[in-house]
C-alpha cells in the first residue's frame, strides 16, 4: 500500500525512522488520542460503500467528480476488486496470498525500512513482478494484535503483511489486465478542442479496488481502509486518531 496521502501527516515520523534529521516548520495538529479497540470497532462498522468519500479525498482530479459519479465508480470499483480475486482464487485454488503472488511470477521482498524515500511506506510494487513489504510497519502491528483487546476488532486469524500483500498483489494484476480491467479502461475527459481531447486515468479506483480484492481474499468482515488507522497507530496514536476523525467525519459519522 503506498498510502502517499500520509506523507504529510506523518512526516516528523519519517524523518526520525529513516535517518533524515533536519530543522523544520513544520507544526503537527493535535488530535483528541483515542484507544485503538475503539477506533477500529467503529471503522469496522462502515459499509464498504461509505468508504467513497475517504478514498476519493485522496484523488487528484476529486474536484472534476460530481457525487454521481463517485458513486458509481465506489460500486464498480467494489466489484472489480472482487471479481478478480474470485478469478484468482479459482484459477491457482488457493485463497493464500503467498500461494498467489509466487504463481503469478511476482518476487516478494521484506525489507526493514524503505531505502531512498521521505514518505512513510508499508510496501510498494515495482513494476513489473516485484513487491516490497516493510516489516517496520508490519512488526509494529502484529505487535498490537497481542491485545486481547485489539486483536477481538480486526479477528483472531488477521495477518496485516497477507492483507498489504493482497493490495500490492492487485496492482500487479491492473498491469497484467490493463486493457480490460475496469480500474484501468474506465477514464475521465479532461478538455476537448475539436478532434483533441485529453483523457485520464483514475487513481483512486484502483486503489478502492485494491482494497476490496484484499477484503475478498482474506474473507474480512470490514473494508480494509481501516488499516490505515491500524497501521500509523504504534507510530503515533494521535495521527492514527487525526486520520479516524477525518474517516468518520467524511462517511457521515460521530468520531
Amino acid at each position: 500500500m503506498n498510502w502517499e496521502y500520509i506523507k504529510q501527516k506523518l512526516k516528523p515520523i519519517a524523518d526520525g525512522l529513516f535517518g533524515k534529521q533536519r530543522i523544520t516548520r513544520y507544526e503537527r495538529p493535535h488530535y483528541e488520542i483515542r484507544k485503538l479497540d475503539y477506533m477500529l470497532g467503529k471503522l469496522a462498522m462502515i459499509p464498504a460503500i461509505e468508504w467513497r468519500h475517504y478514498a476519493f479525498s485522496r484523488e487528484p482530479l476529486n474536484g472534476k467528480f460530481s457525487p454521481s459519479q463517485r458513486l458509481e465508480w465506489m460500486r464498480k470499483s467494489i466489484e472489480c476488486g472482487k471479481i478478480y480475486a474470485q478469478r484468482m482464487i479459482a484459477e491457482y485454488e488457493s485463497d493464500d496470498a503467498d500461494i498467489i503472488a509466487h504463481r503469478l511470477g511476482l518476487e516478494v521482498f521484506y525489507p526493514q525500512y524503505p531505502e531512498k524515500t521521505d514518505r512513510v511506506l508499508f510496501a510498494d510494487f515495482i513494476k513489473p513482478d516485484r513487491i516490497n513489504i516493510f516489516m517496520d510497519a508490519v512488526n509494529r502491528a502484529e505487535k498490537l494484535l497481542r491485545k486481547e483487546s485489539v486483536k477481538k476488532i480486526p479477528g483472531d486469524n488477521i495477518k496485516p503483511a497477507k492483507i498489504i500483500l493482497s493490495h500490492e498483489i492487485f496492482h500487479h494484476i491492473e498491469e497484467k489486465y490493463r486493457h480490460e480491467i475496469f480500474t484501468r479502461t474506465e477514464k475521465i475527459r479532461l478538455w476537448s478542442l475539436g478532434p483533441l481531447h485529453n483523457d485520464s486515468g483514475i487513481y483512486a479506483l484502483g486503489e478502492i479496488a485494491a482494497m476490496s480484492f484484499a477484503q475478498e481474499l482474506n474473507h474480512l468482515t470490514y473494508f480494509p481502509y481501516l488499516m490505515d488507522v491500524f497501521l500509523v497507530y504504534d507510530y503515533s496514536p494521535e495521527e492514527a486518531s487525526g486520520l479516524y476523525e477525518e474517516m468518520m467525519t467524511l462517511a457521515g459519522l460521530e468520531p
